[in-house]
């Protein structure tokens, strides 16, 4: 539960919240149409590259249906016009804008804002 109070503290409701820009990696280092994990302080970072829409969103990498760090790893999607992510293990699927739960009763994840310049890719982090 420790990790969770963490993420929800690091995490912005909006852009003005945010204090720090955490330059996370090259574009190149994120496979298109998924996902890799980046690591910020003790936290891990889902980050996802969805180049059909042209798009980066970023999340926690644990899913909180059984608590393991998966979700970088998971297939990315639309619903509605609205992109999510489904874990690969349990196939619970969250909303990569507000980190809603679509298909259950889960507990909502943690999202992040994500910026591109220069050809990197930054998180956005309120401490």
């Amino acid at each position: 539960m420790e990790i969770l109070n963490q993420l929800r503290t690091h995490a912005a409701e909006n852009l003005c919240e945010i204090k720090i820009w955490f330059r996370a990696a090259h574009i190149s280092d994120f496979p298109e149409n998924g996902g890799a994990c980046i690591k910020y302080k003790d936290l891990q970072i889902a980050v996802f590259n969805f180049s059909r829409r042209n798009e980066w969103y970023a999340c926690q990498n644990l899913c909180p249906h059984k608590m393991q760090m998966v979700l970088s790893r998971g297939m990315i999607g639309s619903t509605d016009g609205d992109p999510k992510i489904a874990c690969p293990f349990h196939k619970k699927t969250f909303s990569l804008l507000n980190g809603q739960c679509l298909n259950g009763e889960e507990e909502k994840i943690s999202v992040f804002p994500v910026k591109v310049e220069d050809g990197f890719i930054y998180i956005g982090f309120t401490k």
